[in-house]
């Protein structure tokens, strides 16, 4: 997969995770877990692009005597996810595309 539209699926799908409830590293691995494999390496280097981004923001609470970054999702992050949803209707239109069995071709 081109490593630019994996970067850009990856940093929308920890948004997803965060969207609803804040989280810190090791719960956002956990809540992927069933849906792709992310190391913990490459998801903070993603946390941070993101907060870069100002797509989240970083919290630091203290638990069970260590300190946990929790990260929130901004405005900015949530309107990522919305664009991610409408870019979506013309990858799939691009994958039935290249995808189509048949071989013809509709002219529009």
């Amino acid at each position: 997969m081109d490593i630019q539209l994996k970067r850009g699926l990856l940093d929308v799908c920890v948004l997803a995770a965060i969207r609803n409830d804040d989280s810190y590293g090791y719960q956002i691995i956990k809540d992927m877990k069933p849906y792709l494999q992310l190391s913990e390496s490459t998801l903070y280097t993603i946390l941070k692009r993101l907060e870069a981004a100002h797509m989240l923001t970083v919290k630091t609470y203290e638990y069970q005597g260590r300190l946990r970054k929790y990260y929130h999702i901004t405005d900015e992050g949530i309107k990522r996810i919305d664009e991610f949803k409408e870019d979506w209707e013309e990858i799939l239109s691009i994958y039935r595309f290249i995808t189509r069995e048949d071989g013809s071709h509709e002219e529009e």
